[in-house]
C-alpha cells in the first residue's frame, strides 16, 4: 500500500566485500584526508582488528596519525574530550572508527568537537543542531547489530548529571561504512547472537511501525531474511566469512531501514530496562521481540503475517494459511531464540537475565510510556499494558 507522503534519506556510502578494507586508502584521498585518526576500544585492539586495517592502509600510502582507544562500553563526555585532544595534538584530518556502537557514537561526538571548535559538547545536543558539515569519517564496524553506521544519531553520558545525552543531525552520518567479514570473525558466539537479535529488531520494528514506507520496507525484509538465513550459520561456524558478511549487511539494511522508519514498544521498553537495570541494547531487544508483537498482532497482524516470507522462506508462506501467518511468524521468532539460548545461553525472558528484580517492573513501565520511541508503536499502550507485557516477559 502506498503512502501519501514519506521521506526517505542515506548518504552514507556502503563499501562491502571480503576485500573491502583495501578500498579504504582511495576513499580517504578522494576527501583529500592523509592523516587519520583511529578511535576504538582496548577491547578490539587486543583482539588484533586494527591490523588489517593498518595493513590496508600502508599499502595504500597512508598511516595512522594517531591511534586512540581507550572508548568503554558507555561512552561518556569524558572520553570524547580526550579522544578530540588526541586528534588535534596529532594534527589528525579524518577519524577512523573501528568497532561497536560506543565506538561508533563516540566518533560522531568527537568530530562534533574536532569539527566545530572547543570542548563543550552540551552545546550541540538535541536534535539538528549542528550547523555545517564535519570532517571526514569513516566507520568499519566490529558487531553486526546497532546499524550505527547508517544512522544520523549518538548518545553519550554525561556521569556528573546521570543523563544520556541525544544528539541527532544528518551532518553525523559518517561519509561510508566499510562491511568486510574479517572484522566480525572473532565475535564471541553469545554477542553474535545478541546483535543478531538487536538487527532483527530493527528490521522487524521499523516494518511493522507507523512510520514504515515502501523503500524502508525493502531493506527491512532483505535484512531479516539475511538474519534468519545466517545467524544461526554464524555460531555454529564463527570463522564462516559468508554468514558474517551476510550478517554486517543486514545490520546495516536494518540501519538504514529504521532510521527512516522509526521503532516502537520493543525500543521503548528496551531502552527503560537498560536504564533500570543496565542490560545490553541487544539482549533487550531480543527479550522483548515476540511480546510486542504479539501485543500489536490485534491491530496489525496482516503486516505481522508478511514477516513469515524474508523469516521462514516462500514455502512456509504459501502453505500458512493468511490468518495464521502472524502467529506463525512469531512462533518462528520465538524458536530462533530457543536456538539462541541452547547455543549461546543467551537468555529469553528477564527472569532468565539474572539482572532483572520482579520489583522493577513498575519503574521500567513507566519509563517505557515516556520513551519517544513508543509514539510510532502501531498500537497505543497504557501503563497497564505496558506492565501486563513485562509480565509475560518475565517468564
Amino acid at each position: 500500500m502506498s503512502k501519501s507522503y514519506y521521506e526517505f534519506f542515506c548518504p552514507v556510502k556502503i563499501i562491502a566485500g571480503h576485500s573491502a578494507l583495501e578500498h579504504v586508502p582511495f576513499e580517504l584521498s578522494t576527501l583529500g584526508a592523509k592523516r587519520p585518526m583511529i578511535l576504538t576500544d582496548a577491547g578490539v585492539r587486543k583482539a588484533g582488528l586494527l591490523a588489517p586495517v593498518e595493513a590496508a592502509l600502508q599499502v595504500g600510502g597512508i598511516g595512522a596519525a594517531a591511534i586512540f582507544d581507550d572508548v568503554p562500553p558507555d561512552s561518556s563526555l569524558a572520553t570524547v574530550r580526550a579522544a578530540a585532544t588526541t586528534y588535534r595534538d596529532n594534527d589528525c584530518d579524518a577519524i577512523l572508527a573501528i568497532g561497536g556502537g560506543s565506538v561508533i557514537d563516540t566518533s560522531k561526538a568527537v568530530n562534533i568537537l574536532v569539527s566545530l571548535g572547543g570542548d563543550d559538547l552540551m552545546a550541540y545536543a538535541g536534535a539538528h543542531n549542528l550547523p555545517r558539515p564535519l570532517k571526514p569519517l569513516f566507520v568499519i564496524p566490529t558487531t553486526s547489530g546497532t546499524g550505527s553506521e547508517v544512522t544520523l544519531a549518538a548518545v553519550i553520558s554525561d556521569p556528573e548529571r546521570s543523563v544520556k545525552l541525544p544528539f541527532a543531525s544528518y551532518y553525523l552520518m559518517p561519509n561510508a561504512t566499510v562491511l568486510d567479514p574479517r572484522m566480525t570473525l572473532t565475535l564471541p558466539a553469545h554477542i553474535t547472537a545478541m546483535t543478531g537479535m538487536d538487527a532483527m529488531t530493527h528490521a522487524v520494528e521499523a516494518f511493522t511501525c507507523l512510520a514504515a514506507n515502501p523503500i524502508s520496507d525493502a531493506y527491512a525484509t532483505a535484512a531479516i531474511q539475511k538474519i534468519a538465513n545466517n545467524l544461526l550459520v554464524a555460531i555454529d561456524e564463527p570463522r564462516n566469512a559468508d554468514a558474517r558478511l551476510e550478517l554486517a549487511q543486514a545490520s546495516t539494511m536494518a540501519g538504514i531501514a529504521f532510521s527512516n522508519a522509526m521503532v516502537g514498544l520493543v525500543h521503548a521498553l528496551g531502552h527503560a530496562t537498560g536504564g533500570v537495570c543496565h542490560l545490553p541494547h541487544g539482549l533487550c531487544m531480543s527479550l522483548y521481540l515476540p511480546y510486542a508483537l504479539e501485543y500489536n498482532k490485534s491491530v496489525n497482524g496482516a503486516r505481522i503475517g508478511e514477516l513469515l516470507l524474508p523469516l521462514a522462506g516462500a514455502q512456509v508462506y504459501a502453505s500458512t494459511p493468511p490468518a495464521q501467518r502472524a502467529d506463525v511468524a512469531i512462533d518462528f521468532i520465538r524458536r530462533l531464540r530457543d536456538h539462541l539460548h541452547a547455543k549461546t545461553q543467551l537468555p529469553r525472558t528477564l527472569q532468565e537475565t539474572g539482572k532483572v528484580r520482579r520489583d522493577q517492573l513498575d519503574e521500567i513501565a513507566d519509563r517505557a510510556l515516556n520513551d519517544g520511541s513508543i509514539i510510532y508503536n502501531p498500537k497505543e499502550a497504557d501503563l497497564g499494558q505496558l506492565r501486563a507485557i513485562l509480565d509475560k516477559a518475565w517468564g
